[in-house]
C-alpha cells in the first residue's frame, strides 16, 4: 500500500528502518498516470519490505524543490535515509523490479 509523502512525515519515513520509495507525480502528468498502477502493483507485492510513496509535486513543492526534481514522474530509491537510486520518466515495470530487488 502506498502511502503520502508530504513535508510533514517525509523525515519520519526517511528515517524508518524499511527502505523508502517516493514516486514524484502531478495530476496532470500523463506519463505520471502511466506509472502509476506499476507503482501501486509493485506496493502491495512489497508491502512489509519497501515503504513506497506519493508525493504531489504541486502540494509538496518544497520537498520536489529539495530534492531538484525537474522532471515528473521521478522515481527516487533510499536506503538508511540516502537518495540510492532515482528513475526518471515513464519506465517499464522491469526496470522498477530491478531498482525495488536492489534495495532489498
Amino acid at each position: 500500500m502506498e502511502v503520502t509523502v508530504t513535508s510533514e512525515n517525509y523525515e519520519s519515513l526517511k528515517n524508518g528502518e524499511k527502505p523508502l520509495v517516493i514516486d514524484f507525480w502531478a495530476t496532470w502528468c500523463g506519463p505520471c498516470r502511466m506509472v502509476a498502477p506499476i507503482i501501486s502493483e509493485l506496493a502491495a507485492q512489497y508491502d512489509g519490505k519497501i515503504v513506497v510513496g506519493k508525493c504531489d509535486v504541486e502540494e509538496s513543492e518544497d520537498l520536489a524543490a529539495a530534492f531538484g526534481i525537474r522532471n515528473i514522474p521521478t522515481v527516487i530509491f533510499m536506503k538508511n535515509g540516502e537518495v540510492v537510486d532515482k528513475l526518471v520518466g515513464a519506465v517499464s515495470k522491469q526496470k522498477f523490479e530491478e531498482k525495488f530487488e536492489a534495495l532489498l
